[in-house]
């Protein structure tokens, strides 16, 4: 399929919006802003987003899209359900392999956490949050099936509740405090979730 211009300039809006609102929060997500950092003008980013929720909703939309496709690729069939959770949960607070490379940015967090801070005043935006945590804890309690198939659907979606309240515990904590919740904390807490959550049961 042959590139468009659209096509380009769409791409070089989401970067930009991704750029602008993790490294600048929500207050500073603003049409001007995603304008500068994309070297256009603000009528061109107003062509493609109507206001500041659809540019949030937009982040959102890539935080999620980047999430699937990581999980996606990791369950490939060539690891099993507790090794692919693990990469999984690990990937999300930003401590999985490959990962250490002298900087502590966890953008991801950001981004989710400027949604989060948004949608509290936003019944549209607290919608869509919701819808991406359910995925989330989909995810999580498929693979924690798939791992311990002796647990039924709600002992598994209670295990993924805990995983995700470290996860997002993390990742809230991490973004104010990245010195003291650094990628050797995040791993190790995750670590200690994943081990209670794939325990067998008693």
């Amino acid at each position: 399929m042959t590139r468009t211009r659209d096509d380009d300039r769409r791409e070089r809006l989401s970067a930009a919006t991704w750029t602008v609102l993790a490294r600048d929060g929500v207050s500073g997500l603003t049409l001007r802003a995603v304008a500068a950092e994309a070297g256009c003008t603000t009528g061109l980013v107003l062509h493609a987003f109507a206001d500041k929720r659809a540019l949030l909703l937009h982040a959102r939309e890539l935080l999620h899209s980047r999430g699937t496709s990581h999980a996606d690729a990791l369950d490939d069939g060539t690891r099993g359900p507790a090794d692919v959770l693990r990469l999984f949960l690990l990937r999300s607070v930003d401590a999985g392999p490959g990962e250490d490379d002298g900087t502590d940015r966890n953008e991801d967090a950001r981004v989710w956490l400027g949604f989060l801070a948004a949608s509290l005043s936003d019944p549209v935006l607290a919608e869509r949050h919701r819808q991406g945590n359910h995925a989330f804890l989909g995810r999580c309690a498929a693979l924690i099936g798939r791992a311990l198939p002796e647990l039924g659907e709600r002992e598994c979606e209670e295990r993924a509740l805990a995983l995700s309240a470290t996860v997002e515990g993390l990742n809230t904590l991490s973004t104010a405090d990245p010195d003291r919740y650094d990628r050797r904390v995040r791993r190790s807490a995750v670590d200690g979730a994943i081990r209670t959550a794939l325990a067998p049961r008693p």
